[in-house]
């Protein structure tokens, strides 16, 4: 399979690559938001203040709405 080279020398990824890279990288990401929501859970039920918790959960939440975003802004959506 050739690849194309830009000006520079660098090769450059086909449409289905990139969004392969892009959704392993983001696939981490999600998981981190989740897990800091998790954790966030945790902390509120286990510790003497609910309030600490909350913190980590919104935390959590900022993180997946985030990559919601880059995704969005990122790649268009095609009705087929």
């Amino acid at each position: 399979m050739a690849k194309a080279q830009s000006t520079n020398g660098k090769k450059q990824l086909s449409q289905a690559q990139e969004f392969e890279i892009l959704k392993l990288v983001l696939d981490k990401f999600l998981w981190l938001g989740f897990i800091v929501m998790g954790w966030g859970m945790y902390v509120s039920l286990t510790a003497e203040s609910v309030l600490e918790g909350v913190w980590h959960m919104i935390a959590g939440a900022v993180l997946l709405l985030l990559f919601s975003v880059i995704i969005i802004k990122e790649y268009e959506i095609v009705k087929s």
